[in-house]
């Protein structure tokens, strides 16, 4: 079978993918360095440990929840302990795995930061859709998620509630 080339609708819209990818991670990025002298990721590990139970979750959990390596998560986690931001300490649990704990200092800073983050994820994304377009957007993210990540790593992003083994 040969290659199914793209149509000229499909290509429209593969590219205008393909310049949201690229170009959101740095509008978000400034945003969030300017406003809260924060990364993205650095605040997407803060709202991850914001929103778990008891502010705390394993490294592991937590670098499934970001998708990133554990080697890329201790960066940035030992960079946010430097800060106060954020502790890790041996699982309870099992002694073979570390846990981080968002700090008093680390839940000032994302509920600091929130509101600005929110309004401009509003004004660059949301507020350019329809009520009917953010419905459909979640339903082509989940679509191609299921291809993407057919295991459902980053399940607990958008189905907050639904069980997690990483705690």
């Amino acid at each position: 079978m040969g290659t199914r080339w793209l149509d000229q609708e499909e290509m429209a819209a593969w590219l205008r993918l393909v310049a949201i990818t690229e170009l959101l991670p740095g509008v978000l990025d400034a945003q969030l360095r300017r406003d809260a002298d924060l990364s993205h990721f650095e605040y997407f590990v803060l709202a991850m440990l914001s929103e778990a139970p008891e502010r705390t979750l394993r490294m592991s959990a937590l670098a499934q929840r970001t998708n990133a390596t554990l080697a890329r998560l201790s960066h940035v986690v030992r960079r946010l302990e430097e800060r106060h931001l954020v502790e890790r300490f041996p699982c309870p649990e099992d002694a073979r795995a570390t846990n981080a704990r968002l700090t008093g200092s680390g839940w000032e800073t994302v509920v600091a930061a929130a509101p600005d983050h929110v309004g401009h994820v509003r004004d660059k994304v949301l507020d350019a859709l329809a009520p009917d377009q953010v419905r459909q957007l979640a339903d082509i993210g989940d679509a191609v998620l299921a291809r993407l990540d057919p295991e459902g790593r980053m399940t607990a992003l958008y189905r907050p509630g639904q069980p997690d083994s990483g705690r």
